[in-house]
């Protein structure tokens, strides 16, 4: 099976090849011209070896970081569990968590940034992805949420809490 490459930034006109037979992608440039293959075993390794900010990066809208936070999370039935972060942008969070919620769980979420502790924050999130087991003995399970409702104050005490955090990253 081909499938036309339309939108992707530098890559508009290359075509994939999908060989389910021989369990291989295949990339053909715009005049037809083979560029290369990979076996789905090197694909999926490749999808498992990336970390999660490359991984679910076509996803987010926001700039991510790694940071470790309490954070407090309302279930639709009203039960309140105790958790940290894993990592936080202006678009949503990444909760610590061995029972994640199924995708589309509405949940209140309450939280202060390291740099204003006296701050609380609540929004109102919606569970994106899970991650039922650890991966690579390095990623907790848990459950990215993505805002649904957040106060534009908050949003942008993180957006400048997560500029800081990477540029710190990369002078470091």
């Amino acid at each position: 099976m081909k499938f036309p490459v339309i939108t992707t930034e530098h890559h508009e006109g290359k075509v994939l090849e999908m060989n389910a037979d021989q369990e291989v992608v295949t990339l053909y440039s715009a005049t037809g011209k083979l560029l290369g293959a990979l076996p789905w075993g090197g694909v999926i390794e490749q999808i498992l070896a990336t970390d999660d900010d490359v991984r679910f990066a076509h996803a987010r809208s926001h700039p991510r970081a790694p940071l470790a936070m309490k954070v407090r999370y309302t279930t639709p039935e009203g039960k309140q569990f105790d958790s940290l972060t894993g990592g936080i942008g202006a678009g949503g969070l990444f909760i610590e968590s061995s029972t994640p919620l199924a995708p589309g769980t509405e949940l209140s979420v309450e939280f202060s940034l390291p740099d204003r502790p006296w701050e609380k924050h609540t929004a109102k999130t919606k569970v994106a992805w899970t991650r039922n087991k650890p991966e690579r003995n390095l990623l907790f399970p848990g459950m990215g949420v993505k805002f649904i409702e957040i106060d534009e104050k908050a949003r942008i005490e993180l957006v400048e809490l997560v500029d800081a955090l990477n540029r710190s990253r990369v002078s470091a």
